[in-house]
């Protein structure tokens, strides 16, 4: 019988590989922070019992939800699988604002669902040699308080629960801060992925803030290659890093179905994912 279902945690590791196979390079360990963001957030239809559509609108908070993971399996496609599964995630969000980074293929059919572009996020790939500094510390358990209330001050909502997890140091993903007069002045996270790894979130006021954080988060995550996906709005960080060589690979365009949050980046931000936000 064909049904859209909620996802289990096999279902989003199943879904993952999805994207895996598109080439989006996901986190070795990411089901598990993204299932604690919203547990009825993750919608898959089945078609005769197999996995066919998917898509993630995780309820951030009472205003605002954050839509990602919309995939078709290919032996799916062209099919209307992804329309109903779309239709249960939107459902989901109620009357939240929605947003996403949509790929360009995707951003028309996006504008025809009531989306409206308000910027884009860069993403960019990148070496760095790995060393230690004398600020970097890491990430701790207490820090995660104030970096919820940075995230919210940059973002302009709240994102607890998402953050919570993702902030919460695994075998793969593991964060450093920098502190200054008793506050946060910098922190960011790295995760291991299929390929090299992903920054974010990472936020930092000072440029050499900046490039102490990248160096150590290279350094604990034992991986040179790195990514990290940029609003365009963030001009010193896009400066910053193509002077050390990093080059811009891929972009989406930051869409919102209903009010805009009133976003405030510091100069150095890092989206923490693309498909949570």
């Amino acid at each position: 019988m064909d049904r859209v279902e909620h996802m289990t945690r096999a279902d989003l590791e199943c879904v993952l590989g999805w994207a895996a196979d598109e080439g989006w390079n996901p986190g070795l360990d990411d089901a598990e922070a993204f299932l604690a963001a919203d547990p009825e957030g993750f919608f898959l239809k089945r078609v005769g019992g197999a996995p066919a559509a998917a898509v993630s609108v995780v309820n951030h908070s009472d205003d605002y939800a954050f839509l990602g993971l919309y995939i078709c399996a290919p032996a799916f496609r062209g099919m209307g699988h992804g329309l109903d599964v779309w239709n249960a995630g939107l459902a989901h969000a109620g009357g939240r604002t929605v947003g996403l980074d949509g790929v360009p293929a995707q951003q028309q059919n996006y504008v025809r669902s009531g989306f409206v572009r308000a910027g884009r996020t860069i993403r960019y790939e990148g070496r760095v040699n790995g060393r230690d500094a004398a600020n970097l510390r890491p990430m701790r358990a207490s820090d995660i308080p104030a970096i919820l209330a940075l995230d919210a001050a940059q973002t302009g909502t709240r994102r607890d629960r998402y953050l919570s997890a993702w902030l919460t140091a695994t075998s793969t993903r593991q964060g450093l801060v920098i502190e200054r007069n008793g506050a946060i002045a910098a922190c960011g996270t790295v995760r291991a992925c299929r390929a090299g790894a992903k920054i974010g979130p990472f936020m930092a006021l000072r440029a050499g803030d900046a490039s102490d954080l990248m160096a150590g988060l290279a350094r604990i995550i034992g991986r040179a290659q790195l990514f990290i996906d940029v609003p365009d709005s963030c001009h010193d960080f896009h400066d910053l890093l193509a002077g050390r060589g990093f080059a811009p690979v891929f972009e989406t365009a930051r869409m919102y179905r209903g009010p805009a949050p009133a976003t405030a980046y510091a100069p150095f931000h890092g989206v923490a994912t693309l498909e949570l936000g």
